[in-house]
């Protein structure tokens, strides 16, 4: 009996034998790139552009009711968004600001209440709630983590992973182009290379050279190595499974999602509930995060954002020599 299915044809396959003209592909080439470019304004827009606070953890110290004037003009500036955790005293709440379990402590203790903020845990954050100021005056703010003088936005980190991003996905996409016919090996090696090689010169860069921040070279060239390897990874993976195509999926996942999500440019608070929820198991996000602790909070860095990063590159490096070895063992069968 005759295979039904046999015959039809599905509009990929359609699409995939026709002829296409000069012409056909510089409209499709350019409306796909239109495209992709309004997914990375209405993302960045929705995500960037109004920065609204959701869920802000905080420490207080001492009886809110007491204090109910206070904590009203505190909730009044983060849009009652504070979520307020009871600490015992101003050294535990203070110890929390230090390993980032909240943005802010609250000491109404204290003949006069006083707010502490870290600037570098989250900029946006902090200026959000040192308004509480106008509205009253009796509120002492503290920032207990400034940013470098240097990086008055702190966004000189993000700027540090966006490089690493673009340098490992666009490298890998002109090796793809004009050194094609490497070995496997020859790609792992590359890969590695770069990851190595770039970071290195943009963690000394950033540090030593333009003493921008005050970043570690080892520990910056280490996270920094590792989110190159993770996106060159990616973008080696998607020229092996969809060839040609592999721009698409890398450019929404680093670019669209991870730069936007990453709460390099708005802390994660400030973010839409998706953005927030993915930020900090994105590779985008897990460097921002990392590289911030390894400038502003030294001796508090966190296991978490490297292992995610960690994760992440060793998922995709495997993931890529594992497509390039069946990529080879089909042309060569």
């Amino acid at each position: 009996m005759p295979d039904k299915r046999a015959g039809r044809r599905s509009p990929l396959d359609a699409v995939r034998e026709h002829q296409w003209s000069p012409g056909e592909r510089v409209v499709f080439i350019s409306a796909l790139a239109i495209l992709m470019g309004a997914l990375f304004v209405t993302t960045y827009s929705l995500a960037l552009g109004d920065p609204v606070p959701h869920q802000i953890d905080a420490a207080v110290i001492g009886d809110p009711a007491a204090h109910a004037h206070t904590v009203s003009a505190v909730q009044q500036v983060s849009d009652n968004s504070l979520l307020l955790h009871r600490y015992p005293s101003a050294v535990p709440a203070l110890r929390a600001i230090d390993h980032q379990q909240v943005y802010a402590a609250l000491d109404l203790t204290t003949g006069r209440p006083t707010l502490y903020v870290a600037s570098a845990a989250g900029v946006s954050v902090a200026r959000l709630l040192e308004r509480v100021s106008a509205l009253d005056p009796d509120v002492r703010v503290v920032d207990t983590h400034p940013l470098d003088p240097h990086d008055p936005s702190g966004i000189d980190v993000f700027y540090l992973m966006l490089v690493a991003t673009i340098v490992g996905f666009l490298t890998v996409f002109q090796l793809v182009a004009h050194a094609g016919q490497l070995s496997n090996r020859q790609w792992w090696l590359s890969i590695v290379l770069l990851s190595i090689v770039a970071s290195l010169v943009f963690a000394l860069v950033e540090g030593p050279i333009l003493e921008r921040v005050d970043l570690p070279v080892l520990e910056g060239w280490g996270i920094l190595a590792l989110q190159v390897l993770a996106v060159a990874s990616f973008a080696r993976l998607m020229t092996l499974l969809i060839g040609r195509w592999a721009i698409l999926p890398t450019w929404v996942f680093f670019v669209v999602l991870g730069n936007s999500a990453s709460g390099g440019a708005v802390a994660p608070p400030l973010l839409p509930r998706p953005f927030a929820l993915v930020s900090q198991w994105l590779p985008s996000g897990a460097t921002v995060t990392a590289l911030r602790n390894a400038v502003y909070f030294n001796d508090y860095q966190q296991a978490r954002p490297i292992l995610v990063l960690a994760a992440w590159s060793a998922v995709l490096f495997a993931a890529m020599m594992v497509a390039s070895m069946r990529s080879s063992a089909r042309s060569t069968a």
